[in-house]
């Protein structure tokens, strides 16, 4: 039970320190105008062409997209490995109350791992979809 408390508790403090963090809205031209330039994002032949600063939230964009989402099928991965690990663990168990206990406990932690997981992902596509918009 207390492990289960932590880990709320960590969920909810990173959701509310990821809505304190936003972006003031004078700095996102500033932001924008080295994007493309500073980090040499422009992915083509000629690497010294420019390109504009939507173009260069978008290239972060999509870079941040492909990070979470790679971060969520390797957790989504480990959390079905560990599903699959607890059910074995209670059908194995022989009724032993402790195993049974453990077991259960490593399925329900691993779907709070996949919950928060969604949540995540949820939470950063919001979060890019009002960053860029501004």
């Amino acid at each position: 039970m207390a492990k289960m408390r932590i880990l709320l508790a960590t969920f909810f403090a990173g959701l509310a320190l990821s809505f304190g963090l936003a972006v003031p809205a004078m700095a996102q031209p500033n932001i924008q105008s080295g994007l493309c330039t500073g980090a040499n994002l422009e992915f083509t032949d000629n690497p010294t062409s420019s390109c504009s600063s939507g173009d260069a939230t978008q290239h972060i964009n999509n870079i941040v997209h492909t990070i979470v989402n790679l971060l969520s099928a390797l957790v989504g991965i480990v959390a079905v490995i560990m599903i699959i690990v607890g059910g074995l663990r209670y059908i194995t168990s022989g009724g032993n109350d402790t195993s049974v206990t453990s077991a259960k406990n490593t399925i329900l932690y691993a779907i709070i791992g996949l919950i928060i997981v969604a949540f995540a992902q949820v939470l950063v596509r919001f979060t890019l979809a009002k960053v860029t918009n501004s």
